[in-house]
């Protein structure tokens, strides 16, 4: 598959990746692929960052993908991400316009810009333990994805399937026959933040959160029956506020716990897109600090610049 030109935003979380992405999108006559492994779940707003209101803010509503199509308690993957984003990156540029990818999940992003599954980017380990947390129809759909066939009796066997999908993934054979993903032109932009920032962005954030209804969100979803078990596997908000809720710790604690929490996933993403240079990525990064406009000055003129070479 060959996608002609890609831009991606990406960042840790509290950097302000949506509003700037919706400023180059409107700019460029884009649509945004979300990058990220929560949003798409209805009814997971609050705790997840989701404000649809940013697509439309300030002008021309931005048409936006991967948000919202998932019931809570739904399973997804990395698999199913590469997948679907790619299709959905075709898709945007038939239609003349430009795709542009943005979030915080880097495995996600990854997925995408290295190319998984279809070149060594990938161990073995790492399929089996992301393997290990699909279900057989899962499992199912990425082995015909990939070409492959299944009896009815396959379909029964766990043990099988992983092994049948760890075989198109990984043998030299099937490598050479599988169509790889082949991006043009890349252009892929990072929001550098210092740490402190980021710091006093993410409690600002999570206070205001938190009196917005926040609580209430999580209270609601387990009134709906989603398992809660299924929420603690989410983490952060959802698995403090969730505790919380069962009366596992105090309000305090659980507040104390969560901005740790997110502080040291902030982090985290940090030390992965860095690592995704190490690995090839290419990342021109912005200075946050800047206004939006000047930021999307910044990212048309160097995509401007790469055009021309």
């Amino acid at each position: 598959m060959e996608i002609h030109e890609l831009i991606v935003i990406l960042g840790p979380t509290a950097t302000g990746k949506t509003a700037l992405a919706v400023d180059v999108a409107r700019k460029l006559n884009a649509e945004i692929v979300s990058a990220d492994s929560r949003q798409i779940y209805r009814g997971l707003d609050i705790g997840t960052g989701k404000d649809l209101d940013e697509y439309s803010e300030g002008g021309e509503p931005v048409p936006y993908h991967l948000i919202n199509f998932l019931n809570p308690g739904e399973s997804y993957n990395t698999f199913q991400f590469k997948a679907d984003a790619s299709a959905i990156i075709k898709d945007i540029e038939s239609r003349g316009k430009m795709p542009l990818v943005c979030g915080g999940t880097g495995l996600y992003i990854e997925s995408l810009l290295l190319d998984y599954h279809f070149r060594e980017a990938t161990k073995q380990e790492d399929f089996r333990a992301e393997a290990e947390g699909m279900d057989n129809q899962i499992l199912a759909r990425q082995i015909e994805v990939l070409g492959g066939t299944l009896s009815a009796e396959d379909r029964k066997n766990r043990h099988r399937l992983i092994r049948k999908l760890e075989v198109l993934l990984f043998s030299e054979e099937q490598k050479q026959t599988r169509e790889s993903l082949k991006i043009e032109k890349l252009h892929v932009f990072g929001i550098d933040l210092p740490r402190d920032i980021v710091r006093r962005r993410i409690s600002d954030r999570l206070i205001e959160r938190l009196d917005n209804g926040m609580v209430e969100e999580v209270k609601g979803l387990i009134e709906a029956k989603v398992p809660v078990e299924w929420l603690s596997a989410l983490g952060l908000e959802y698995r403090y506020i969730s505790n919380h809720l069962r009366r596992k710790m105090s309000y305090p604690e659980m507040f104390n716990s969560l901005e740790t929490a997110i502080h040291q996933f902030a982090k985290r993403q940090s030390t992965w897109f860095r690592r995704m240079e190490k690995r090839g990525v290419e990342i021109h990064w912005i200075n946050g600090q800047l206004s939006n406009d000047k930021k999307l000055d910044a990212i048309v003129s160097t995509i401007n610049n790469q055009q021309i070479k």
